[in-house]
């Protein structure tokens, strides 16, 4: 009998009632150790209406915790595809969606509780967070139980709880029992409570324990929950002592094939009076477990460390015994016993089993996990089996840990060892992925060095995809340094090699590299190999290379204001990247989303989406850069107060990436904000540092928005650079005809570029000139722009050829980003709230034909193919709901 837990155990079935009616969510129960989680679960679980399913699985205390422990637990409720998968070790892409597809055609709803997510490896998270984004579609309830006495800040856990969208995420929380609670547990057991709540503070784990400890009296509460549970083990039989020590040294569930190995004959029996006793409990796939995680450590506790390693060799070598369907499932658990046994062999035969298996999966830090463990007796092997190991755990720990000196000596590590033995393939496979963790760190020129000499070695050889790809990172390399033609004859190198071999994603990448170093310097010949390169990466499923190429095929739309382009792109960019849950590449995109309403004029509506990324406090300051740039340029545009202090950031996280792509925005935007606030010293300052950079790694818009700034500005001298490469619009403002510039800026859909040309009209052009500036300004609601414009009128002697300055705020309108009519953004909440058309036709009090209507007017502008898409968009850029006045 549960106490003091009907709120959350209302709270509970109350969720599941609405996931049952097709409003699925994720209830996140939180408490300390021994709070009584899974007790409440149990009950909710007898509680749960008929037809709704509920399925359970947990994560253990392993060293390395199992991969997707608790779906592996459930599987065969899924059906034998996802149970096939699973066995498989297929990749998420893979399984995730088949999992998410079951889900979705069965009959009946389901409750899915994963039980202690703060032991939960990588992969377990990442579906955590797949199906978290998913669920309001669903008719699923997840529950995820955790000790909320575990998860810091820095937490895996933390961050995934984060990401969970908060519209469909309802915490939890348990508290401790109240003081009558404790006494009113005391009188029904027949003790005294005086001093119990004191010395348990509230934790029914601990009130129990205490209340079933012998040595419990009037007199005297015992010191530690640790003597109370040693208190109910010295009060057994010796077989059921032995079987609960035996249990102890396996964290989680027991199968009963297992615990029969370790017990023999007797080992039901023991285990049925264990379990009339209240010390273990068995779960729904038959296995038996302490009844509470304290407890088996407070057991395990009593053993030595002598005993302990014996056990775990035990345990070890009965899973060795289990049937081969099983042996997949056991390769994590059986390198936690190997480990804790001190088995060097078996580890090293074990872990990088169980690594390649995490990694399949996804959970790159538990495979690093593994071959770290392996690594500890790594001069026991050859030093083939060395080298492997350090190349593994370096390629492991790479993807999943912070790049740190570590990884880096790992794999240089690596090197070192296969160079000795003579292997030159492994030696220049090594250095070219060296080269791409140096690079990630910003160590460019070291990068450069590993992959010169990654090449010179693969060259030595008969020609293989290492080489074609070391080709294709040079090229990258160059690339990033803006060495266009040396970027161009290296990809090209790469792409005829990998065409020899038959290497599809080498010829992806490199495609890539060419056609981004072409299109950024305005030469012929770069969009055919960019659209060629995302459409292979789509066709074969490299959807990190998609999502690359949507970001650059983007980037260059929005540099080269090719508009109509870009809104294609960047719609079917972020649609992808959202779909497959590629976080960072998203925000990243939506950052140059920004970026296009901003060249458009669309100031408020570039505000809203920049200031959406910007808010997420979770993502590294290169992602977020792009917004950053554009929410410091708006503000400053819209002439509000904090635009000074957002810019300088933008810079100085531009200046930490040493791209020329990134710093160049920030410092014009210094730039255009010191012209309008008057102030030629920071103007001047700003210009200086441009022009000391590498001009010709410019783009053509890049270099013409310089030059025009640098004659705005006043600078001292011609300009610094030839202007052969610059666009007609800027062309013109430069060789005196404003208002063609002008006329070309309002053809190309940039009207602020248009007001700004517009203001520098001389002469007899210039009252009329200014007069559309000014216009045209305040239409936009470029404040400080409209100001500088009639102060320049006035010294002009034109200031009554323009229009009456207007009082309190400008009129305009603001828009939602995406175009939503106040209507669709009322059905777009209740699409994101899991309701159907004809639940929105009730609740809007209009008829379903309608509601077809405008679901089908929302899915279309936010680029969504269904309902589930939209949920998606709408966990990324949340401000959409929001978002705009009409």
């Amino acid at each position: 009998m549960l106490i003091e837990r009907d709120e959350p155990l209302d709270l509970l079935l109350g969720l599941a009632r609405r996931a049952a009616a097709g409003q699925g969510g994720t209830a996140l129960l939180g408490g300390e150790a021994g709070i009584g989680k899974t007790a409440l679960l149990q009950e909710f679980a007898s509680r749960v209406g008929p037809g709704q399913r509920v399925l359970w699985g947990g994560c253990e205390a392993l060293f390395t915790p199992r991969a997707l422990g608790p779906l592996q637990d459930m599987a065969e409720a899924f059906g034998p595809r996802v149970a096939a998968l699973l066995d498989q070790a297929a990749a998420p892409e893979r399984l995730f969606p088949a999992l998410l597809a079951a889900l979705q055609d069965a009959r009946d709803p389901a409750v899915l509780v994963f039980e202690d997510v703060h032991w939960a490896d990588n992969a377990t998270l990442d579906l955590v967070k797949y199906l978290g984004r998913r669920i309001s579609v669903l008719r699923v309830l997840l529950v995820l139980s955790f000790r909320t006495d575990e998860i810091g800040a820095d937490h895996p856990l933390a961050q995934v709880l984060g990401d969970l969208p908060s519209a469909t995420a309802t915490r939890v929380t348990l508290q401790p029992l109240s003081p009558d609670a404790v006494a009113a547990l005391a009188h029904r057991a027949g003790r005294p409570d005086a001093g119990l709540h004191q010395a348990t503070a509230g934790n029914p784990f601990f009130v129990t324990e205490l209340l079933a400890s012998s040595d419990t009296a009037a007199a005297g509460i015992p010191a530690s929950i640790r003597d109370a549970v040693w208190s109910r083990l010295s009060r057994l039989a010796p077989h059921q002592r032995e079987a609960l020590e035996v249990i102890s040294i396996a964290p989680g569930s027991v199968e009963p094939w297992l615990v029969r190995a370790l017990l023999g004959a007797g080992a039901d029996a023991a285990v049925d009076q264990l379990i009339a006793r209240g010390m273990l409990l068995r779960d729904g796939q038959g296995g038996v477990r302490f009844r509470h995680e304290l407890a088996r450590l407070a057991t395990l506790e009593r053993l030595s460390p002598a005993v302990q390693q014996s056990l775990h060799a035990r345990v070890e070598a009965a899973m060795s015994e289990a049937p081969a369907a099983q042996a997949g499932l056991l390769l994590s658990r059986r390198v936690h016993h190997a480990a804790a046994a001190d088995d060097g062999p078996r580890v090293l035969a074990l872990a990088p089993q169980a690594a390649a298996q995490a990694a399949s999966l996804g959970a790159h830090q538990q495979a690093a996990a593994h071959l770290a463990t392996a690594l500890r007796y790594v001069d026991q092997i050859p030093a083939a089996v060395a080298a492997q190991l350090h190349e593994d755990w370096a390629e492991e720990a790479g993807l999943a840990l912070s790049i740190d000196d570590t990884v880096i000596e790992a794999r240089q590590r690596a090197i070192a060892l296969w160079r000795e033995l003579g292997r030159m393939d492994k030696v220049g496979l090594n250095l070219r992925r060296l080269a791409r963790l140096l690079w990630s760190r910003g160590e460019v020129r070291q990068a450069e060095t590993c992959v010169d000499e990654a090449v010179r070695e693969l060259e030595r050889l008969p020609p293989g995809p290492e080489l074609a790809m070391a080709y294709s990172v040079r090229s990258q390399l160059h690339l990033q340094r803006s060495q266009v033609d040396a970027a161009v004859d290296w990809g090209r190198r790469a792409i005829a090699l990998a065409d020899r071999l038959g290497d599809v994603e080498t010829r992806v990448h490199a495609l890539n590299n060419v056609a981004t170093a072409l299109l950024f310097v305005g030469r012929p010949g770069g969009r055919e190999p960019m659209e060629e390169s995302l459409a292979l990466a789509l066709e074969h499923g490299f959807h990190e290379h998609a999502a690359r190429a949507y970001m650059n095929f983007a980037e260059y739309a929005v540099a080269f204001k090719d508009f109509a382009l870009a809104e294609r792109v960047l719609a079917d960019g972020i649609a992808f990247e959202i779909r497959h849950d590629l976080d960072s590449w998203t925000h990243y995109q939506i950052g140059w989303q920004a970026r296009l309403r901003l060249e458009q004029g669309r100031f408020r509506e570039a505000e809203s989406i920049a200031q959406g990324v910007v808010g997420f406090g979770q993502l590294a300051p290169v992602i977020r850069l792009p917004a950053l740039i554009v929410l410091g340029r708006v503000r400053m545009r819209l002439g509000e107060p904090d635009a000074p202090a957002l810019m300088r950031q933008a810079l100085r996280d531009a200046l930490e990436t040493e791209d020329l792509h990134l710093i160049a925005p920030a410092r014009l935007a210094l730039v255009e904000a010191a012209w309008l606030a008057d102030d030629p010293g920071a103007c001047h300052e700003q210009l200086a540092a441009l022009a000391a950079m590498d001009l010709d790694g410019f783009d053509p818009w890049t270099l013409g928005e310089f030059a025009v700034w640098w004659r705005r500005g006043g600078m001292a001298g011609p300009l610094p650079m030839a202007t052969a490469r610059i666009p007609a619009p800027r062309m013109a403002e430069l060789s005196g005809d404003p208002l063609a510039a002008a006329a070309e800026w309002t053809r190309l859909g940039l009207p602020y570029e248009a007001a700004l040309a517009l203001a520098q009209a001389q002469g007899a052009e210039a009252g009329p000139a200014l007069a559309r500036a000014v216009a045209m300004f305040e239409a936009l609601e470029a404040r400080p722009a409209a100001l500088l414009a009639r102060r320049t009128a006035q010294r002009l002697g034109v200031s009554a050829q323009l229009p009456k300055p207007r009082r309190g705020p400008y009129a305009t309108a603001r828009r939602h980003p995406l175009g939503l009519t106040r209507r669709e953004l009322q059905v777009l909440g209740l699409i994101v709230q899991g309701m159907g058309n004809r639940d929105i036709a009730r609740r809007l009090v209009r008829s379903p034909r309608t509601v077809e209507h405008h679901v089908s007017a929302v899915l279309g502008k936010l680029n969504a193919s269904s309902r589930m898409d939209v949920v998606l968009r709408l966990h990324s850029e949340p401000w959409l709901l929001g978002a705009g006045e009409n």
